[in-house]
């Protein structure tokens, strides 16, 4: 199932309407700091991010915009709060997406100016609700819930709309995980809007890849979500390297090489985990479709990885190097990495 929503344009990225999910995060360091938010964000292009979204908390890091953008490769976002001075700044500046909060901008007219700034530039907004941001009156009526999310983040909505914005992203989050899965699902169901998925405040690394792969791979296996960033309380690098993982688990990024390894047993009599950890960190880099197979012992291992373009299984004093399930060779277990790397930069260079 694909749940359809309206393509738009964030820069030169499209999302919803069918295209490709777009890995997002987020700079950690001070806007206005122009040297350390570029060499951040080319770190982050390095890594696989896709869109970037950087903090406006004052008037230097709204006229940091402008010269950050030069300097980049990816779309710019601009997280603005409380100053709709400060959105329409930001906008001028050359952002390619502002995600506002239409409740704390200010007054109606207000609004009506951030709307006007961005309908006549021709970018897209982001608006949504997390658990802290919940509008009082939908608290209220429903309490702390899927219905109060999404009906708060529509009520953003439908005040954009009515100044003409229709280039709009939601989001629902929420840090609890079937929380988040039930306010992205009702929202799926309540509009055609594209959606940014994500677990907010998911914690540091551990937590947050578990919480964040379990809500946005339930969501993305049920066709829901256009863009997505998995929160980590770390380097910003690490939500890239997590968010890309995410997709190639659900199946929606084919362009890498899967390495495989079984967990071992006591028929294992040789340090297939350390092989495993150096083949993975090594194959990181490679946008190619392959699968490759470090597997713990002779006796099942090439027969479990027979889909894979190349693997390795070992014995006591050898190791085995097969293709689809078939030995090819036989080599010593003091060689065995190093002819198994020689195998790998082969099957990659081809």
């Amino acid at each position: 199932m694909s749940v359809k929503t309206k393509q738009i344009k964030i820069g030169n990225t499209a999302i919803g309407g069918g295209s490709r999910v777009a890995v997002q995060s987020m700079c950690t360091v001070k806007t206005s700091d122009v040297q350390s938010t570029v060499n951040q964000i080319i770190g982050l292009e390095k890594a696989g991010c896709e869109i970037i979204r950087v903090s406006v908390l004052d008037e230097d890091d709204a006229k940091a915009v402008k010269s950050i953008k030069e300097r980049i490769h990816i779309p710019l976002v601009a997280d603005i709060h409380f100053s709709h001075k400060l959105a329409v700044a930001a906008i001028e500046n050359g952002c390619d997406k502002v995600r506002i909060n239409p409740g704390n901008i200010g007054s109606e007219s207000a609004l009506k100016k951030v709307a006007d700034c961005i309908k006549s530039h021709k970018i897209a907004v982001r608006v949504g609700s997390n658990t802290g941001s919940i509008e009082k009156e939908f608290l209220e009526k429903y309490g702390k819930n899927e219905f109060s999310l999404v009906e708060s983040a529509l009520k953003s909505v439908s005040l954009l709309e009515k100044y003409g914005v229709n280039d709009i992203v939601i989001s629902v989050k929420a840090s609890d995980v079937p929380l988040t899965v039930k306010a992205y699902t009702l929202l799926s169901e309540k509009t055609s809007y594209p959606v940014h998925i994500g677990v907010t405040e998911a914690g540091t690394e551990e937590m947050a890849v578990v919480k964040s792969s379990t809500a946005l791979g339930a969501l993305l296996l049920n066709g829901i979500g256009d863009t997505l960033r998995v929160s980590i309380t770390d380097d910003p690098v690490k939500e890239v390297y997590a968010g890309k993982r995410i997709l190639r688990a659900v199946g929606m990024d084919k362009n890498y090489i899967d390495v495989v390894s079984c967990p071992t047993c006591g028929r294992c009599r040789w340090n297939s985990m350390e092989l495993a950890k150096k083949v993975s960190a090594y194959t990181e880099r490679f946008a190619k479709p392959l699968k490759i197979a470090v597997m713990g012992c002779v006796v099942n291992g090439p027969g479990e990885a027979k889909d894979c373009e190349i693997g390795i299984a070992g014995a006591e004093d050898y190791c085995v190097i097969f293709k689809k399930g078939e030995v090819y060779k036989r080599v010593s277990s003091q060689d065995a990495e190093r002819e198994f790397f020689k195998e790998i930069d082969s099957i990659i260079n081809d």
